[in-house]
């Protein structure tokens, strides 16, 4: 059997390869062929894949603890180029096909959404797909700025990401000392 990688990140130039098990666990096994595609997407134990997350950058203008801390993303952490990042129509493109085989939702997340220059532009055409619930994961922190005009290019749902009611422990939590009142404007 061959082992596989669970996940992938970069740290300055170096590579962090996180195993989905050690040497002492059961490696997971890789297919001898692939099942014909059936038009719909399952996952290992064949239960139909619905929900997609399309993260459409890596940044972010929060800090928090437990995902971005500054101690690893920092002022010298090197973010992805922006050419190396998804057009708006690639993304499109690559929706459709999800959703074609079965997907039903697909939720924008980043890092920060609200980050990437445009955003209303990719929610527009994301509207578009017959049949797809679309929603997006924020912190909040750009709200203000953008729900209307999310709101005009057909974005029917937002996911607030807030840690604490309490202004402390909200900007503890993600520090840069961003206040809890500011993402309740949004």
């Amino acid at each position: 059997p061959v082992r596989l990688r669970a996940s992938c990140y970069r740290i300055g130039m170096s590579e962090k390869i996180i195993m989905l098990g050690d040497a002492g666990s059961p490696a997971m096994p890789v297919p001898p062929a692939l099942a014909e595609p059936s038009g719909l997407l399952a996952d290992a134990l064949g239960r139909p894949l619905h929900d997609l997350r399309i993260s459409v950058t890596d940044r972010c203008n929060f800090r928090c603890v437990y995902c971005m801390p500054k101690t690893v993303f920092g002022r010298d952490y090197e973010f992805l180029d922006r050419s190396d990042l998804l057009s708006f129509e690639e993304i499109a493109r690559v929706a459709r096909a999800f959703v074609a085989n079965g997907v039903e939702k697909i939720r924008l997340t980043g890092g920060e959404p609200l980050l990437r220059k445009e955003i209303e532009r990719l929610v527009a055409m994301l509207a578009e797909i017959d049949g797809l619930d679309l929603t997006l994961t924020t912190n909040g922190a750009l709200l203000p700025q953008k729900a209307q005009a999310l709101r005009d290019a057909g974005q029917a749902r937002v996911t607030v990401s807030l840690d604490s009611l309490d202004n402390a422990v909200f900007q503890a939590m993600n520090d840069v000392a961003f206040p809890v009142a500011k993402v309740l404007e949004g």
